[in-house]
């Protein structure tokens, strides 16, 4: 690669600057770094560069929606907003990579070496103005890695897997990378595999003629049809019988089906995606799963983390949530800080669908518009739900864990840390006790198991009067 490359960077925090410079100085002939719109502007109207890297919010406006460059130039979007609009609108310039901040240094010099060697992609084909969200909420590095993928399934027509535990969002998924994509001007048709009597799978994707079978009284159309010129979303592909693989397969392979009954062939306009929550690799292994389909179908895979695994999301979620409540009729609700508390350190066998019902049924049940601590043990155990959630032990031992984690990062309480987590421990315990039982010492001293002395005299070290509790 010729060293007279040169690099423009447009980034205001000057520590974020300096270090960029630092480790691409080698990289290229010239660096240039510019802080706003309008150095950038003023810049470009004297020189071209070989590769822009920018960030999206400047002092003087959006990065990304102001930047006009020729479609030669490669372009590298640096954002700490780490949404999907973000990533999307990145692609919809026809950025050559999106690194959402804060960003791991040797991928970003291992994309500017690539960028450097090659040209820039074609644009994408998304309008930025009409960019959203299209319903995920996060902003978690896991789901960064999903953002960047669907930005880049934009400009193509490729066959994706999305694979996932149940309720982690993979129709979402599925219809944000329809809306970003070249179809998305088409329909976007769903059908759940396992839903379906295995004997009418293929005249639910294919359609029917008119007495094909007992009961076909008229010609149907099957989802492929209903799906020309969009989207096919199989959900739960791995639940698919072999005999409906071997019919798909050959779909996929020449574009062309047939419907069940009918010998005239249709073609197949449509992108594939397949979604499952099973281990599509053990499938195949034990011969449940086509080896052959599940490479047809795995072009592009993206793995959805299940939500334990994204805990930093878990608030936006909520108010995400309770936003598309209120917009439905319910009430509006704010969650108390230990109830948000609670609701991260649970462990949400049901992933983000779990959430969703359980902020519904918060929004409905409580009676005060903050939703506490036992308002959300309350519905998880009215709804069966509770079993999924971490025992009171474990809870206890998370929050410690945190906690330390915390105070050993921080070097706060060296030596002392013992004794801070007894006295937390015990307040918190004495407190629960002493109003459990209206402020009977002796009746709380019992439950303990110590002496009745001993809880004076830790009650007046803890500073704590039951009379007040």
């Amino acid at each position: 690669m010729s060293n007279r490359k040169t690099i423009l960077l447009v980034e205001d925090d000057p520590a974020i600057a300096m270090i960029i410079r630092e480790t691409l100085v080698g990289e290229c002939g010239h660096f240039a770094s510019v802080a706003s719109i309008a150095e950038r502007n003023a810049w470009l109207a004297d020189n071209r560069p070989d590769l822009v890297i920018t960030d999206v919010v400047l002092p003087d406006g959006d990065g990304i929606d102001s930047l006009r460059i020729g479609a030669d130039t490669p372009v590298i979007v640096l954002s700490a907003q780490n949404t999907l609009d973000t990533a999307v609108r990145a692609t919809g310039i026809g950025s050559y990579d999106y690194l959402p901040k804060p960003f791991d240094l040797d991928e970003l010099t291992a994309s500017v070496r690539a960028a450097l060697q090659r040209r820039a992609e074609p644009a994408a084909g998304t309008d930025p103005a009409h960019a959203d969200s299209h319903g995920l909420v996060g902003r978690a590095p896991a789901m960064q890695a999903v953002y960047r993928t669907i930005a880049r399934l934009a400009s193509n027509d490729l066959a994706v897997l999305i694979l996932g535990e149940s309720g982690t969002g993979k129709e979402v998924v599925a219809r944000a990378i329809h809306a970003t994509g070249l179809r998305r001007a088409g329909p976007f048709v769903a059908i759940n595999m396992a839903a379906i009597p295995r004997e009418l799978i293929e005249a639910e994707l294919f359609g029917h003629e008119k007495g094909a079978f007992t009961g076909a009284h008229s010609r149907n159309a099957g989802r492929f049809e209903q799906a020309a010129g969009g989207t096919l979303f199989l959900d739960e592909i791995g639940d698919m019988p072999l005999e409906a693989q071997t019919r798909l397969l050959r779909v996929l392979q020449s574009n062309e089906y047939s419907t069940v009954g009918g010998n005239q062939a249709l073609r197949a306009d449509v992108r594939v995606i397949a979604a499952t929550h099973r281990d599509m690799r053990t499938l195949v292994a034990d011969g449940r799963f086509r080896e052959d389909l599940f490479y047809r179908l795995n072009v592009i895979p993206v793995t959805l983390p299940p939500l334990r695994d994204r805990r930093s999301d878990i608030a936006a979620l909520v108010r995400h949530f309770v936003d598309a409540g209120r917009s439905s009729g319910l009430p509006d609700r704010q969650f108390a800080p230990a109830a948000m508390q609670w609701l991260e350190r649970y462990d949400w066998p049901g992933n983000v669908r779990e959430l969703g019902n359980v902020v519904q049924r918060l929004a409905v049940l409580s009676r005060d518009t903050v939703v506490t601590v036992r308002d959300v043990e309350t519905v998880l155990h009215e709804n069966g739900e509770g079993g999924g959630a971490a025992a009171p032990a474990d809870l206890i031992a998370r929050a410690v864990d945190d906690w330390a984690r915390e105070q050993m990062a921080s070097g706060a309480g060296d030596g002392d840390l013992y004794s801070q987590v007894e006295a937390i421990v015990e307040a918190a315990l004495f407190r629960r006790i002493l109003r459990d039982v209206r402020g009977n010492q002796l009746e709380a001293a019992r439950r303990l198991g110590i002496n009745r002395n001993t809880l004076r005299k830790r009650l007046g070290q803890l500073d704590i009067d039951p009379s007040q509790l």
